[in-house]
Parts: C-alpha cells; structure tokens; sequence
C-alpha cells in the first residue's frame, strides 16, 4: 500500500458510529519479571556533582542527607510509610513511563524513565534517561542493558534548563516531564507534559528539536510550561491540566506518523474539562510538523486517565486505561484511612483494544474492547510477588498500581505491560512497601485478534 493509501485509511474523517459493543477479553499470566524497587544508577561521569544525590529538594527545604526522609504514599493513600527514604546516593531507576513499539537490534526493548520525583520543582536533581532493558521471564528478571541520558550540548532546548552552565548539559526533572517513547530509525522521540512538547533525539540521547504542540492554530499549553505565571487563566492562557500531556504517543505502521495521545481532558474557556475524552493528535516526523488530523478517546466510566498508547498493526492500537487507585479493593478503608487498608484502592486497570480506522461524526475512535488487569488468570502460578487481600488470590493475578504506563505488542497473541512505581511514593502490593517495577508477560490470542 502506498503512503498516500495509508494516510488516507486513517483520516480520521467523520464515519458512522460503530453499533457494536465493548467485548471484555481474557488473559492470562504468561510470565512475570522484576526489576527491585530500590534499584539506583550512577550518573554519567562528566554530569554535575550535584546530580550524585537526588531528591534534595522533595520537601519544604533543601536535604542533602542521603535516606533521612521516609517516603510515603501522600495524602490520598493514606500517607503510608513505603520503607525507603529520600534523598537517593545516584539516581533512582524510577518507575518505567513508556515503552516504544521497535526494538533494539538485539530485541531489547527501549524503556522511558520520567522526571523523577513528580513535579518540576522538586526534580531539578534528577536526571532524565531511557533504558535499553531485557526481560528474562524464565528467571523473573531484567537485565538494564544500557541507560541513556538526555542531554542538550547543541542548546536545542529555547529555555534555559537547570544545569544551563555545565559543558554536558543534562536535562532534568524541572525541564521537562517525558512520558511517552518511540524509536523511528536512528531517532528517538519523546512525548512530555511541561509544555506539553515532543522531543527529538539520537540514539545516545543528544536533543535534536523541541516542538510545541499545535492544535490547529493553536499552541496547547500546560501551567508547567514557559511564560505561564500564577496570573494566568485556566482555559484561556492555558488549557492542559498539570500532568495532562502525553502520556501515550503511538507510532503507526506504515505512515511513520506519530499519535500523541494526551493524558487527561483538555479545559474548555470555562476552566473545567471539556468533556470525559482526550484528544489524540497527529505529528510527521518527516515533516517536523504537526498535521492537523486528530481524533478522541472516550474514557470510560471511573476513568480518570490513560498510560500508554501503542499500535499492533496499521490501524488498531493499544490504550492503557486507569483510575487513581492504588490496592487491592478487598482492604478499601471502612472509614478514615488507616495503616491496614487503602483509602482508594484500584478499582479501573484496563488494556483497551481502538480501531483508529473507525471514528464516528464527532471524532471518536471505536473502542473494540479491552482486558482486566485487575483480573488476570495464573493457572500456572507464575506470579513472583504476594498482594495483601482480603480474598482468596489463589490462581489470579492482580496488577494493583496507581499508575501502570507501559504496553506493547511481543507476538500475535502477547503482550507486555510494566507499571511507573513512582519512587518512593507508591504501595500496590503491599500496605508498607514501594512497590516494584514489574513486567508481565500476557497471552491475550482473543484481545489481539477482535476486529
């Protein structure tokens, strides 16, 4: 098929809503890897020495005392202690916050770290980095085969980032929050959420272009990005909500186009959302330019944000659905939160199935279906860690984390799916301990062959 057939395929022009419902798939563990929660790295050997100890600035005043602040869970989780404390001696490997559709040449997968410890004012000592990563799943571990750091020696970057006056450059936290990954040959792409922007980048991490995003004319904006001030007008000066850039960006077979799903709802002039979907916009790398096609996700009920975004073939594609719950529902607090229960538990983790070849009149893709992550079948016991419940877990996985942001195609019946831990505020599996960054292996033949 030609170029030009392919884009046209996915034109996204207005079609008639599909009438067929949404189908809820099985799956079934097939394997279960585990790269430590506490698993830090060195930084690169020309990086500033400040970058030795991070997470400094993650309370109310500068720390410099390696592990004297015990992580915990935050207000809405019950503030439970996680059993590591900051600040770290290196750089944490964090939670993984995308995976990319190509691999490696010798079939690692390439893995985005995101900015560190949550916002961009207590990052400005984490570095930023993808991984090339092997998962062995017959030994339940991953080999980091290779960390990349970004960097902006050629000042690409049009603002000034926080190691400004090193020779190096690297970037950190409070530049930028990247989400999302892919490989399309030599280039590395990443979608972030400050501004939001993509970024553009070589194999071994030097910043090649920084693009702001367009929708039509205009330039979307966060609060997090340059030249908004405590002055600023929610839906007017800005209209994507913190942490609401890309979380998923896909790159589509054939047409090389990258699709930068956002991860919440944009605000409308009012301020408020402007509805319960998220736009999904078009870029062409060859161009270096945004195209002007788009279309929309429709969240699902509970729903509050997505994770991933990744195609399986030339137009259906891989969307992680979440809530912001984190633990197993049996143990919900009754009441106030307390140490033995969760006060949100995870109650929406889904893998959702779209045909971006079907869009309905008012732009939204046709979900085909989805898969439970809540709700994994183990027959055979593959499972490495223990959940705390109130129920029998026995013969069932459960994937129980606030924020799982990691998806991607192995074969034609599996996939893979791997959580952002979010170091060291997050505690799915147990009430007292940060959780780790797992990868599990699914076999879904019914999932990845719905039309």
């Amino acid at each position: 098929m030609t170029r030009s057939a392919l884009l046209l395929s996915v034109a996204l022009l207005p079609m008639a809503a599909s009438a067929h419902a949404e189908d809820l798939f099985p799956a079934t563990l097939a394997g279960h890897a585990v790269i430590p929660a506490f698993t830090l790295l060195a930084p690169p050997a020309d990086a500033p020495q400040d970058a030795w100890i991070s997470g400094k600035f993650t309370g109310a005043a500068r720390n410099a005392q390696p592990m004297t602040v015990m992580g915990d869970t935050g207000a809405s989780h019950g503030k439970r202690a996680t059993g590591i404390s900051l600040p770290f001696i290196g750089q944490p490997f964090q939670g993984m916050s995308g995976f990319a559709m190509n691999r490696a040449e010798d079939g690692a997968i390439y893995a985005l770290t995101d900015n560190g410890f949550g916002t961009k004012g207590n990052s400005p000592d984490a570095l930023l980095f993808f991984h090339r990563l092997l998962p062995d799943f017959a030994a339940g571990t991953v080999a980091i085969q290779d960390t990349i750091y970004l960097h902006d020696p050629d000042m690409k970057v049009p603002f000034r980032i926080a190691y400004e006056g090193t020779e190096a450059r690297y970037l950190t936290g409070a530049d930028f929050d990247p989400e999302s990954i892919q490989i399309n040959g030599d280039t590395v792409w990443i979608g972030e959420e400050f501004g939001p922007y993509l970024l553009s980048a070589t194999l071994d991490g030097r910043i090649t272009g920084v693009y702001p995003t367009m929708m039509g004319e205009t330039v979307l904006k966060s609060p997090d990005s340059q030249g908004i001030s405590a002055l600023s007008v929610a839906g007017t000066d800005w209209t994507v909500p913190r942490s609401g850039g890309f979380e998923g960006m896909a790159l589509q077979p054939g047409t090389g186009l990258l699709w930068g799903m956002l991860e919440k709802p944009l605000l409308g002039a009012d301020g408020k959302p402007e509805g319960n979907f998220l736009q999904v916009l078009a870029f062409d790398p060859a161009a270096a330019a945004w195209t002007g096609q788009s279309f929309k996700f429709a969240l699902a009920e509970g729903a509050t944000a997505i994770g991933d975004f990744n195609f399986i073939d030339a137009t259906r594609a891989l969307v992680i659905e979440r809530d912001n719950g984190e633990g197993d529902p049996s143990l919900k607090c009754a009441g106030d939160p307390a140490p033995d229960c969760f006060p949100a538990p995870a109650m929406l983790k889904r893998i959702v199935l779209i045909d971006t070849a079907t869009v309905d009149a008012d732009g939204f893709v046709r979900r085909i279906g989805h898969i439970d992550l809540m709700d994994i079948a183990d027959p055979q016991g593959l499972n490495r860690l223990p959940t705390v419940a109130n129920r029998d877990l026995t013969g069932k996985m459960t994937f129980p984390f606030f924020t799982i942001e990691d998806v991607m195609l192995v074969d034609e019946t599996h996939i893979m799916v791997a959580n952002d831990n979010n170091l060291p505020y997050s505690s799915g599996r147990q009430l007292d301990a940060a959780a780790d960054n797992e990868f599990i292996l699914l076999s879904v033949p019914e999932l990845l062959a719905a039309k």
